[in-house]
């Protein structure tokens, strides 16, 4: 099969991974009812076609915290690329560098960042976890710094795991020969196990479950980068954003693998962007899986969206080319969706393409 759709791809990199490495991208907590909400919620939205309008030339770029990018999806940290694929984040990085767009690397990646950067012709941004040494958190700041990332991304919605009983049931661990890189000077076992899975075990051991908002203003203290915050998810938490000077938010509910039957981030975004009242910049992630899906987010008032699990079944499917195979997808399906509904250009889509 010649894969055509994201759905595609999850179909084939499910026969190329192992079942316990599917399982870890794929699941959800608990249930897994926001897993499946964060996509069904988009099918719920339905765009307003229109006619007759001059469509022939569609500009699909936009501008994010001052970076600019040739389409607004952005790729969304997501850990342990190389069990994907033996490139892992630097197939990523070269993939969303010809793209023409951002990535975020995560905290636990297999790839170090000063590698990861090397490789991409576009910005990298970095997801940060704090940890309970605070010392290591200053350290992962300086050395994203260094290497020349370009904005850090604070995780702010996991004081504690999520329970995600695929992990469980599958004693979640790395294989043999990965390791998260960017903290190999500082754990040298592997991920720790007590009864559970691997990750579960590692955030409970070594991230910070006191992290609180007066942190945001320390971490602001430490580091000239600006600083989103990804994981909020609702209109309270986004003002408490603003109010503590964060630069822009993502709305994010980690994919459906923390709080299970929380709302779908698309039906957050309308009331987070009511409150924001564009003080900050709005960036979604969840359950996006077409181009359909980008321009509702945009229209609802995101600058751009995140992909995770899309990027990782692209990896795992060709490395480098899958990744920008899905991209592609994505900037054809949103360009094909624009034109149908009117539009040219991503800075005039506004809740009016909405039906």
């Amino acid at each position: 099969m010649t894969p055509i759709t994201v759905s595609d791809f999850e179909s084939l990199a499910k026969e190329k991974l192992s079942s316990m490495a599917y399982d870890y991208y794929s699941s959800g907590a608990n249930d897994e009812v926001t897993l499946k909400e964060n996509c069904d919620a988009y099918k719920r939205i339905f765009l307003k076609y229109r006619v007759l309008v001059d469509v022939d030339k569609r500009n699909l770029s936009t501008e994010v915290l001052g970076n600019k990018i040739s389409i607004p999806v952005i790729i969304a940290p997501t850990a342990f690329h190389r069990m994907a694929h033996d490139e892992g984040e630097v197939a990523v990085a070269r993939a969303a560098g010809a793209a023409d767009t951002i990535m975020i690397l995560s905290t636990l990646s297999n790839s170090a960042v000063e590698e990861v950067v090397r490789a991409s012709s576009k910005s990298v941004w970095f997801q940060l976890y704090v940890f309970k040494d605070r010392e290591i958190t200053r350290d992962l700041i300086k050395r994203a710094e260094a290497a020349g990332c370009k904005a850090i991304v604070l995780t702010v919605d996991a004081p504690l795991l999520g329970t995600r009983e695929r992990d469980v049931r599958n004693r979640f661990d790395l294989p043999e020969g990965i390791t998260v890189k960017n903290l190999e000077t500082v754990f040298k076992e592997k991920l720790p196990q007590k009864g559970d899975s691997g990750i579960a075990s590692y955030v409970a051991e070594y991230l910070d479950p006191s992290l609180n908002w007066k942190d945001i203003e320390w971490l602001k203290s430490i580091t000239r980068l600006p600083l989103l915050l990804k994981g909020i998810a609702c209109k309270e938490d986004a003002l408490l954003s603003v109010k503590h000077g964060a630069e822009g938010i993502v709305v994010s509910n980690h994919g459906g693998r923390q709080l299970d039957t929380c709302r779908a981030t698309i039906d957050v975004l309308p009331e987070v962007v009511d409150a924001v009242h564009g003080k900050i910049e709005i960036l979604i992630d969840g359950g996006i899986r077409r181009g359909t899906d980008i321009l509702k987010a945009i229209a609802l008032g995101a600058k751009a969206v995140l992909i995770g699990r899309p990027v990782i079944w692209g990896l795992a499917v060709d490395g480098e080319n899958g990744v920008k195979t899905i991209l592609e997808i994505f900037r054809r399906e949103l360009d094909i969706a624009m034109a149908l509904c009117g539009c040219d250009s991503i800075k005039s889509i506004t809740k009016d393409f909405l039906a």
